[in-house]
């Protein structure tokens, strides 16, 4: 089970890589459809944006599994990290949500996650360095 856990923190960590880059994409694209003369509007939508929604319900799901497994497994401290990580894809859900009415807010839904990816990346690394028993010999 210490393997599924890594992976799951492993792919947490990477699918949060994929977000800046889709939203950077997004934010690019949209000033590219303007100076092309584009109306933004509400109808508007690109691929970077719509990657960025999918991806985070994706990364939600991955991360409530992620604190299933958290039970199963020996990794110390692992539950604790698995939930700072659920913790912090709700946080991140609900800043989202915010960040549309007070669009500074967006700023601390980049910064948290950058703080997901951090602690997921630690509880891959935490699972791949426990210490196996000692076998005598």
């Amino acid at each position: 089970m210490r393997a599924v856990y890594r992976v799951l923190a492993s792919a947490i960590a990477v699918a949060v890589v994929l977000q800046v880059a889709s939203i950077a994409l997004a934010g690019f694209t949209i000033a590219s459809d303007a100076e092309d003369g584009t109306t933004i509007g509400a109808d508007y939508s690109n691929f970077g944006q719509s990657f960025h929604s999918i991806a985070g319900t994706a990364i939600g799901l991955l991360a409530l599994v992620f604190l299933i497994v958290s039970f199963l497994t020996d990794v110390p401290r692992g539950r604790m990290l698995a939930g700072i990580v659920v913790g912090l894809v709700v946080l991140q859900f609900l800043l989202a949500i915010v960040s549309f009415g007070v669009p500074a807010l967006g700023i601390l839904h980049g910064i948290n996650g950058l703080a997901i990816a951090s602690v997921a990346g630690a509880a891959s690394r935490r699972a791949a360095t426990v210490a196996q028993p000692a076998t005598s010999g």
